[in-house]
């Protein structure tokens, strides 16, 4: 029961990372694009090396091991790519006119710190919209960005149920591979937490509501890790309630496929946007480099 409690404090710990995005955003002032390059880079390395070389190869194990050597593989591939499947079937059936992930630029953060400077046409306002505001909480524009602003929210926590639940399942097998995917993917929420909060603020005016709204989409990740492993153990467990060999198997492999998706969807072309020269390599680098030592030093 203690391995479960660990695997949720560390999926908790992952999801409230929105939560300190939206403080940076309030409170620094100036976004440090090329800190959040290297960082979403880093959890890119991290999760793509323990994707492969560590939860695909576990899945591998428990599946040959139920089925045999040629269809354990057959299964663990299925898996991978089905996992791969559902994460990109969420990304294209969550409402949301742009991309959630974008971090807001410069010019869109600055009115965060100074209310008298003017509000930034954001995408969700139309051509000229900027030009005809008198007041920055126009409210015409104010309903635009509030819609912009709920949907990037819900976006984000529709997408963190699948983060939520290969953060647990990790950390359930080996909590010290959970804590890397964990810190990957808290480095992976930041932005997004910023992503949240300033259409929010310049919709409202109130840092509270931004801030309750960023959090609660990175409780989605814990939400959605609960949810799942309660389903997954009571419904297809055995009469003990323990999850089997082969069904983790199965569940390691599509976790896998979710990471390594995140990975070249999200996180590799976020880090390349917002970094200069080679930037996101060295994020990326150096996370596979620690996730790489850390697995090593624990054999």
């Amino acid at each position: 029961m203690n391995d479960v409690w660990i695997a949720l404090g560390l999926t908790v710990f992952a999801g409230m990372a929105t939560g300190i995005g939206s403080i940076i955003a309030f409170t620094a002032k100036r976004t440090d694009y090329r800190f959040l390059s290297v960082a979403t880079g880093f959890s890119a390395g991290v999760m793509l090396y323990v994707s492969f070389v560590e939860i695909f190869v576990k899945g591998t194990d428990a599946l040959v091991l139920r089925y045999g050597d040629y269809w354990g593989h057959w299964v663990n591939a299925g898996s991978f790519f089905g996992g791969m499947l559902l994460i990109g079937l969420i990304d294209n059936l969550i409402p949301t006119a742009e991309n959630p992930h974008e971090t807001p630029t410069e010019a869109q953060t600055r009115p965060l710190h100074d209310p008298s400077l003017p509000l930034p046409d954001l995408p969700a306002s139309e051509p000229g919209t900027t030009a005809l505001l008198s007041h920055p909480f126009h409210h015409e524009h104010h309903r635009r960005l509030l819609r912009m602003g709920l949907f990037t929210a819900l976006a984000i926590g529709i997408h963190n149920f699948p983060e939520g639940l290969a953060t647990f399942l990790a950390a359930l097998e080996d909590p010290s591979v959970g804590l890397a995917i964990a810190v990957a993917v808290a480095l992976h929420n930041i932005p997004e937490g910023i992503s949240v909060s300033v259409p929010l603020y310049y919709a409202t005016g109130r840092r509270s509501t931004a801030f309750f709204w960023s959090v609660m989409s990175g409780l989605a990740e814990p939400v959605g890790a609960v949810i799942a492993y309660i389903g997954i153990r009571f419904f297809l467990g055995n009469d003990s309630g323990v999850i089997p060999p082969e069904l983790m198997g199965v569940l390691f492999g599509g976790v896998a496929g979710i990471m390594v998706y995140i990975s070249l969807d999200e996180l590799l072309p976020t880090s390349r946007a917002y970094g200069k020269g080679h930037d996101s390599l060295y994020g990326l680098v150096a996370g596979m480099a620690l996730m790489a030592l850390s697995l090593l030093l624990m054999k």
